[in-house]
């Protein structure tokens, strides 16, 4: 392919296989700043493993793991996606328009993941890193064992909130169900406002820092004790 300032690609007329082939190899040595993908109609692994600082607008509802392992590449859905949208994510951002389903951001180790809508269960499990804003509500057992990164939630938050959280930081606008194993509240400082200031001004969201919560780890899961008699 040409060099080009956009570049479409149906997946009508080609297959995802194909379609990742050309995002991985081609991008970088033509140089397109924009990919539009036509034709998601659901399916998985769309713009996986991206390395190149293009943006890719995917015009419709994807299926799981799309923009998994992104790296530099700024990718907008126009619609909703399946399980684990920007799983294992380096860097760069992920825009979903619509609404995301279970385990979004998964293990994301940079980057930001943006749902203007809600997402499902286990939103930001294993978080090492990244940073996850969703404009409505998550589902239970968010932030499960997150390690590093944030958390920013502005509608309600499921229970189980932060089970078993290490350094990740969630902010939550809304009501909280529950909160997990070893997860808790806490005051909010002036390094939290500016942190979630920061997030919100990045999505564009209208939202007052000053409106949020902020849930951290107690840290009585970071050691073994024997006097515990597994009551953790």
């Amino acid at each position: 392919m040409e060099s080009l300032e956009l570049e479409s690609i149906d997946l009508q007329k080609l297959s995802v296989r194909q379609l990742n082939h050309y995002l991985h190899h081609e991008i970088g040595t033509t140089s397109p700043s924009r990919v539009e993908i036509l034709n998601p109609n659901g399916l998985h692994n769309i713009a996986v493993g991206l390395d190149a600082p293009v943006r890719v607008d995917v015009r419709g509802h994807g299926g799981y793991f799309l923009g998994g392992m992104n790296r530099q590449a700024r990718i907008v859905v126009h619609g909703n996606v399946g399980w684990s949208v920007a799983e294992n994510m380096m860097s760069g951002e992920v825009q979903v328009k619509g609404f995301a389903s279970q385990c979004a951001g998964a293990s994301a180790h940079g980057g930001l993941l943006f749902i203007e809508g809600s997402a499902s269960s286990r939103c930001g499990i294993s978080l090492k890193g990244g940073d996850i804003v969703v404009g409505g509500h998550v589902g239970h057992m968010s932030a499960f064992m997150a390690q590093a990164g944030h958390l920013v939630v502005c509608g309600d938050a499921g229970a189980g909130l932060g089970d078993s959280l290490y350094e990740a930081v969630i902010y939550v606008r809304g009501k909280i169900h529950s909160l997990g194993a070893d997860a808790r509240e806490e005051p909010m400082a002036e390094e939290d406002y500016a942190t979630v200031g920061q997030l919100l001004s990045r999505t564009g969201l209208d939202c007052s820092p000053r409106e949020f919560k902020r849930v951290a780890s107690a840290k009585t899961l970071y050691h073994w004790n024997v006097d515990a008699d597994q009551e953790y």
